[in-house]
């Protein structure tokens, strides 16, 4: 059941952590420093063995149990470790962000989540991202995220994640979507897949141009910015290694519970994509097309065509 929206939103910070001692305290203030002050943080804890207990414990001494949270988590990687805080029933708000353990937020982040997705109705799912600035492990900046211009859609979500789970806020509607998705499935990535279901049920999807927060590349990062020509070609080779399609085998079982909420032209896309990804080359290439499945840049379109004739997609 959905919150009423109160006057000041309430928003669920979902913060996983695996031994994040190095970077957590800058995150955690970047957090406390949030011009949007109705907020209660949610740490889950993915079984460290370093300091990050004892940082988490320390800003709870500050902050009091009932704004600092801390949760044990499922210990089966980063993906079920937020679908962990995604499902928990104890956890209610009005809005929910994800956080990284190793960011840095501006100061206005939620404030712009908030404003962005104000003003969509609370029984419609509303998803807010953005373009993120990257730093070195020092606190350099050192570049931003790719600075997509083309509209978010479900058509590019089938082929594309769009924007990282660390800058998005979710309304109460799409967190119950999201909270629906089944324990057996294999998550690729739970930015990705709120991208899908939130663009293919008919919800909002707003990204903002604009950073909301610093993305910090070190060696311990799981998931890579795709920033410059190297993160880029690493994801080329990937689409023609077959990951890709390993990839959107995981995201269409996971679409497959779903397929009642999809509105009527989304759920032809889908039917279209899964029919192209095992017909020949010409009903290949012809499905997609009538799929109107895109990715954000004209070079990674034509990546997906290439990668679609030789079956990998």
């Amino acid at each position: 059941m959905l919150e009423a929206k109160a006057a000041t939103p309430k928003v669920a910070i979902l913060l996983c952590t695996y031994n994040g001692a190095e970077f957590l305290y800058a995150q955690l203030d970047s957090l406390m420093a949030q011009t949007h002050k109705n907020w209660v943080i949610y740490a889950s804890d993915d079984g460290s063995s370093d300091a990050t207990l004892g940082i988490l414990e320390r800003y709870q001494n500050e902050l009091g149990e009932q704004r600092l949270v801390i949760l044990g988590g499922p210990r089966q990687g980063f993906a079920k470790n937020f679908m962990s805080l995604v499902k928990n029933t104890d956890i209610a708000a009005d809005y929910y962000a994800f956080s990284d353990q190793d960011d840095i937020w501006f100061t206005d982040k939620l404030a712009r989540g908030l404003a962005s997705l104000g003003n969509e109705p609370a029984d419609t799912p509303a998803l807010f991202c953005s373009r993120t600035r990257l730093i070195n492990a020092s606190g350099e900046v050192i570049g931003f995220s790719p600075l997509f211009a083309k509209e978010p859609s479900f058509r590019n979500a089938l082929v594309q994640s769009l924007a990282g789970a660390n800058t998005m806020l979710l309304n109460g509607a799409a967190r119950a979507l999201l909270a629906q998705t089944p324990d057996n499935v294999h998550i690729v990535s739970h930015d990705w897949l709120a991208y899908l279901l939130v663009s293919g049920c008919g919800g909002k999807v707003c990204y903002d141009p604009a950073p909301t927060l610093d993305y910090r590349q070190h060696g311990g990062n799981l998931i890579g910015s795709n920033s410059g020509f190297a993160d880029r070609l690493v994801r080329v080779r990937k689409m023609f290694a077959g990951t890709f399609r390993e990839w959107s085998k995981h995201n269409l079982c996971a679409l497959s519970s779903f397929n009642q909420r999809f509105t009527q032209d989304n759920y032809v896309a889908l039917e279209r994509f899964k029919q192209a990804r095992d017909s020949s080359l010409i009903g290949r290439l012809s499905l997609l097309k009538k799929a109107g499945v895109y990715r954000q840049t004209s070079l990674g379109t034509i990546g997906l065509i290439v990668a679609a004739s030789l079956r990998r997609i």
